[in-house]
């Protein structure tokens, strides 16, 4: 069974200023999820399944779905707040919010939409051929409801030029299986090396070669049951904090802590590529430029 590549685009963009997740950088125009799909496509993916909102559904089925559609099979889930909360008693009030859940809600929207192995990416990241390559391979291989996996990256080819950012810092056993994700903020390259703001404002160091996750994650569909109870457990303890967000790593987390899993940590040399501030998408755009130069990709980039 082809596994099937989950895209979550249903985010605000609040730093960038706009839907990225739809704005074009490619040679050709596209934006950064085709290259995901076309890399996926390459690697024996056989379906995409966006996470979208509703408010954005028809720019977004416009600019992006019409000309994926032609290439591969497509689905469409939506994030919205009350997604996932149908266990709540009828009348029972819900929790106020401004925005979504948070990664671990937007895997959770789509669980009627995959009945097999799957990848979940973030739309607005791009995360090259050799990493799709490894990882289409391994949901095909060794994916099961006991074995998840992951692609994680160097942390020095993760940063942006332009400010901060947060990245989920790995921790991996000699025999090569994630033992821990820690969700570190606020990282910059300051003047004594790559460091990370803790909880008192206190700067610590973080190793170049760090590994990271950067949301590239490879999941058996058993995974959706698991979302269910802790999502639930989640907003029954975070009613009254309307900024709380339920992240993908912390179900991993907690899933690997409960003994239920082990994670495969596939690793990237790449340099990955992301757009977190408007700034951003000046170096997008010149590398992927160079990529199609080199021969990585066609321009433009669907015929």
């Amino acid at each position: 069974m082809k596994p099937t590549l989950l895209i979550l685009a249903a985010g605000v963009g609040s730093r960038y200023g706009g839907l990225k997740q739809v704005d074009g950088m490619g040679p050709g125009g596209e934006a950064i999820l085709e290259f995901s799909v076309f890399d996926a496509l390459r690697a024996g993916f056989g379906k995409v399944v966006f996470v979208i909102r509703k408010d954005i559904e028809a720019e977004f089925r416009e600019r992006i779905g019409r000309k994926i559609e032609r290439q591969i099979a497509v689905e469409y889930a939506f994030q919205e707040m009350n997604t996932g909360l149908d266990w709540l008693p009828p009348g029972a009030a819900q929790p106020h919010r401004e925005k979504p859940w948070g990664t671990g809600h937007a895997i959770l929207s789509a669980k009627n939409y995959i009945s097999e192995p799957f990848a979940a990416i973030n739309a607005d990241d791009f995360y090259g051929a050799e990493a799709f390559n490894a990882l289409g391979q391994f949901l095909q291989t060794e994916c099961s409801p006991s074995v998840f996996g992951m692609v994680a990256y160097q942390l020095a080819n993760t940063l942006s030029e332009n400010g901060y950012v947060s990245r989920g810092v790995c921790a991996v056993s000699p025999e090569g299986y994630l033992t821990e994700v820690t969700e570190r903020t606020k990282i910059d390259r300051l003047e004594g090396g790559i460091q990370f703001v803790g909880e008192n404002a206190e700067l610590h160091p973080l190793a170049d070669h760090t590994p990271v996750s950067m949301n590239f994650w490879g999941f058996h569909h058993s995974i959706f049951s698991e979302l269910e109870t802790q999502f639930r457990a989640f907003v029954e303890a975070n009613m009254e904090r309307p900024k709380a967000e339920f992240y993908i790593p912390t179900v991993v987390n907690n899933m690997l802590n409960a003994g239920k899993i082990r994670v495969r940590v596939l690793s990237s040399d790449s340099q990955w590529y992301g757009v977190t501030y408007p700034e951003d998408k000046e170096t997008v755009r010149g590398a992927l430029g160079e990529i199609a130069s080199a021969g990585g990709y066609p321009v433009p980039l669907w015929t």
